[in-house]
């Protein structure tokens, strides 16, 4: 039950909660505006502007954002207001590794406990994705991708990993949404994914580990072919030293 007991003094419990439910439809449309491109990385964000698109006043824009900053989607600087996140290459680089790190030991759990019903969940989201990707639509598709993997990485049974990874998840958005932008990388995205699924299947956990990881790796090749912000060379450039995707994902489709 929502706790209304910090609840302003001049709004009543019930306006405190219509604020807050119009909050969360706010932030879901930001977030969609972020993922989507029409808030592009550095950005500030236009409060005016927002309020007078969505229909709804400054505050539940402010909330929202407040939120999007705590998810690592939005900045806030001092003075200035709210600012897309641009991630740098090194930011992009360790989120992404860590990513594929959490997400290849999770189907490894997985690979041990998994059954037959949570296996048929996964092969028709795969058969889902078969079918978009023959529209080529990325758009359809990365709302059953999403799921995909959240599916997985629920089914492996770990609350506290699954937090972790979907907190990876929600920074990583832009990045994912845009690399997945072409019908050849639709197709090569869900070759991998059935890769993991005929792992889990095999019950075979070292194979689940190194499928589950290599497809997140492969992912950052793709985004750094697809020059997105935050791979792209006109940012901050990797660490001396530093290996980079294509350094630790030998295999697949680099």
């Amino acid at each position: 039950m929502t706790d209304t007991t910090n609840a302003p003094h001049n709004l009543s419990a019930i306006d405190f909660l219509r604020t807050r439910s119009l909050a969360n439809v706010v932030q879901a449309e930001i977030e969609r505006m972020i993922i989507d491109g029409e808030l592009k990385p550095n950005e500030r964000v236009n409060e005016n502007g927002l309020s007078q698109r969505l229909g709804v006043s400054r505050g539940p824009i402010r909330e929202a954002c407040s939120a999007l900053a705590a998810m690592g989607l939005i900045e806030i600087i001092p003075n200035r207001g709210f600012f897309i996140r641009a991630l740098t290459n090194d930011e992009a680089q360790d989120l992404s590794e860590a990513r594929a790190g959490v997400f290849g030991c999770m189907a490894m759990m997985l690979a041990e406990r998994i059954t037959d019903a949570q296996i048929a969940i996964l092969r028709a989201l795969l058969a889902r994705m078969d079918e978009i990707v023959k529209l080529g639509d990325v758009h359809i598709y990365y709302p059953v991708n999403l799921e995909f993997h959240k599916q997985l990485t629920h089914m492996a049974g770990n609350n506290r990993l699954e937090l972790i990874y979907q907190s990876f998840v929600r920074e990583l958005h832009i990045q994912r949404y845009r690399a997945l932008s072409s019908r050849d990388v639709l197709h090569i995205s869900n070759q991998e994914h059935r890769a993991i699924v005929d792992a889990l299947e095999a019950r075979d956990p070292v194979r689940s580990l190194i499928a589950a990881r290599t497809h997140i790796l492969n992912g950052i090749v793709r985004t750094r072919q697809a020059g997105q912000p935050g791979f792209g060379d006109q940012v901050a450039p990797q660490k001396p030293g530093r290996k980079t995707a294509s350094d630790t994902a030998s295999g697949e489709n680099i």
